[in-house]
């Protein structure tokens, strides 16, 4: 059956979209390696590329920086193809210690590790649908970039089941095996099988809520049927039926059987080795430590960090990149790397960092060298196997113009008709005496104030002083811990504070509309966070109100700030020409204030004891499983912004449970 994208949508492309929808799929046609959407905030980039997706109808990947930001992708895409595959790919691991050793205290940190079930499934699911269809898209995080299964291997564990044909039941039982699935007559859990009598019922690796029924007679399939695991009740019927496997690391029993060998190779080296440098300690720890992974491997096709001897499994070689997501795709799909300013660079980092950890288990002998093999693409390799690429950004970085050769697509018309804000520059003597009157404006027509530091001790003698004088103001800093900031920034919009003083962390991804001015203290400092980019950004978050404008402190005009001012006066000019053209007349955002789970589910006293450290033990550990099951909860229901907030609120109340 073939399968098209299909936008379902009320909406129609509008301002400046048809023109970069038309442009990008004109690239794409033509070849165009890498090219660059160059989105302003709230010019709705998901949708225009999701019209190129149903233009080329090619199979595509949106990689994104974090998890919050992909959940919030997923939801927009799916709701945009109702009828297609949208999957999501990120780390499976609510919490995550990665394996380390530190020799200046001698302490060795065993991995731990909470896997998200959910997630798990959505995991396999996201490869599953790029084998099976091509109308497929995946909103995955960086994780996309680390090791997975050879897909040679999981492909040939993939099997097919038909109606009318022949059944032999002993090789279908010993296919499910191999594929990792796992007998269980007693409970419907995802990834197992039962027999009773001619209907066999295999749950797939996905999802808890059906299964596959294998109606037989006289060892000929009869039928196959989706089937309800609650209500009983049949979903659907199929001619035909791809199994896959259980589990995205699933390898066949020979090829674990038959990577020992080599293991065991390089252990008898490592340990000579280590011998020969006076290390007896580490020789016998890695020899004790391989023995026992080798032995559970053999006797349970498993250990615990069997990653780590993925080379061998592989069957790759020494000092080769690892399988990732991006090689389950065929050849002709489409790459869009979003908010690529901030995904590149955390792309570029993530190699290094891995290696430096792993580099001293390897030393202490700890894990064998092949571990190293064990670990996320170089961005080197990454740029090898990047298909063609859309990067959207509102402030691309100079990796992406350079190899879109500085031909970008611009998308600067906003269909709500928000301009760009004002920017006005003000000398910083007597600059407090004006920007408090600034204030004092605003505070007047309810609306908020961002006041954006250069320096910790700036933010906090501003947030102190304003507070003497009776305003109403919170700073907003690198070490406030999630529950409190999440608590912050919502009493912020329901007018408790007025003012908000913070560094850097206000600079992307916080939707205040409620805010009409930012002052932007000691712009012309040129560094990091006084680059052009970092005040695009920054001014970007006062575009989402009708009032909005923002305020630099400067007594020069660095390149920076020129760069930054004429930008947005250049996106100002062209929405006001599109608003006069079209008569629309601009209006704030609205966006409903709901107070984060946590807040409204355990009350502000609550909340005030955990920010303070004043609850037991016993207390922290009934609001850890509470917070557990809300967070599970919130992933079952696809709310994965939600669900990443108590995520990072668990990890904290675990750090003060220690």
């Amino acid at each position: 059956m073939s399968h098209e994208f299909k936008i379902v949508s009320p909406f129609h492309p509008t301002g400046d979209q048809p023109k970069a929808i038309e442009s990008l799929v004109t690239g794409i046609n033509d070849g165009e390696a890498l090219q660059v959407l160059l989105g302003a905030t709230g010019t709705g980039k998901t949708f225009t590329i999701a019209n190129v997706i149903e233009r080329v109808q090619k199979t595509t990947l949106v990689l994104v920086h974090n998890k919050t930001l992909a959940g919030q992708l997923y939801e927009e895409f799916k709701e945009l193809f109702p009828h297609n595959r949208v999957e999501y790919f990120v780390s499976n691991f609510d919490f995550y210690q990665p394996e380390a050793y530190l020799p200046k205290s001698d302490t060795y940190i065993e991995k731990t590790a909470l896997m998200n079930e959910e997630i798990e499934m959505m995991r396999t699911s996201a490869i599953n649908s790029i084998l099976e269809r091509r109308d497929t898209i995946v909103v995955a995080s960086v994780a996309s970039i680390y090791g997975l299964t050879d897909p040679d291997e999981y492909r040939n564990l993939v099997f097919y089941l038909r109606t009318g044909e022949k059944l032999d039941r002993h090789l279908l039982l010993s296919n499910l095996i191999n594929a990792q699935y796992a007998k269980n007559s007693y409970d419907y859990q995802p990834g197992t099988f039962r027999t009773n009598g001619d209907i066999i019922d295999i749950v797939p690796p996905h999802t808890k809520d059906y299964l596959y029924r294998i109606d037989t007679f006289d060892d000929v399939i009869e039928s196959i049927a989706k089937i309800e695991i609650v209500s009983g009740s049949k979903v659907e019927s199929y001619k035909s039926l791809p199994i896959f496997p259980a589990y995205e690391h699933a390898s066949t029993a020979l090829r674990i059987k038959e990577a020992t060998t080599p293991i065991l190779k390089e252990m008898i080296a490592r340990v000579e080795y280590f011998l020969q440098n006076n290390k007896p300690l580490e020789a016998e720890r890695i020899e004790n430590r391989t023995k026992q992974d080798v032995d559970s491997m053999l006797e349970f096709g498993m250990t615990a960090g069997i990653e780590n001897y993925s080379r061998y499994i592989d069957q790759r070689a020494e000092g080769s990149r690892p399988f990732c997501l991006l090689d389950y795709f065929k050849d002709d799909y489409l790459l869009v790397i979003d908010e690529s300013h901030v995904t590149i660079p955390q792309l570029h980092g993530m190699y290094g960092g891995d290696r430096s950890r792993k580099l001293n288990l390897v030393e202490y002998g700890f894990r064998l060298p092949s571990a190293l093999d064990n670990r996320p693409l170089s961005f080197a390799e990454f740029e090898q196997i990047m298909p063609q690429t859309i990067c959207t950004s509102a402030t691309p970085g100079d990796y992406e113009l350079k190899r879109a050769g500085n031909k970008w697509v611009e998308q600067i018309i906003r269909p709500t008709g928000l301009l760009d804000p004002k920017i006005t520059v003000v000398p910083t003597n007597g600059q407090i005496d004006h920007l408090i009157a600034q204030i004092n404006k605003r505070i007047e027509k309810n609306e908020r104030v961002i006041i954006v530091a250069l320096t910790i001790k700036m933010a906090e003698d501003l947030t102190t002083y304003l507070k003497n004088m009776k305003y109403k103001v919170t700073y907003l800093h690198n070490e406030v811990k999630t529950l409190e900031r999440l608590e912050t920034l919502y009493e912020f919009r329901k007018g408790k504070y007025d003012i908000l003083v913070g560094i850097n962390l206000i600079r992307e991804g916080i939707d205040l509309p409620e805010v009409s001015l930012i002052a932007i203290l000691d712009a012309d400092k040129e560094g990091f966070l006084r680059s052009s980019r970092s005040l695009i950004q920054i001014i970007g978050r006062t575009a989402r109100n009708v009032n909005g404008e923002v305020m630099m402190y400067a007594d020069n005009l660095t390149d920076s700030m020129k760069t930054a001012i004429n930008e947005t006066n250049r996106r100002r000019g062209i929405q006001e020409e599109y608003n006069k053209l079209n008569h629309i007349i601009p209006q704030t955002v609205f966006k409903e204030i709901r107070p984060p789970i946590s807040i409204k589910d355990k009350g502000e006293t609550t909340i005030k004891k955990i920010i303070d450290g004043k609850l037991s033990r016993n207390e922290i550990n009934k609001y850890l499983r509470d917070f557990e099951k809300e967070m599970r909860e919130a992933a079952k229901q696809l709310n994965f912004e939600r669900a990443a907030e108590l995520r990072d609120i668990i990890l904290e109340l675990r750090a003060m449970n220690k």
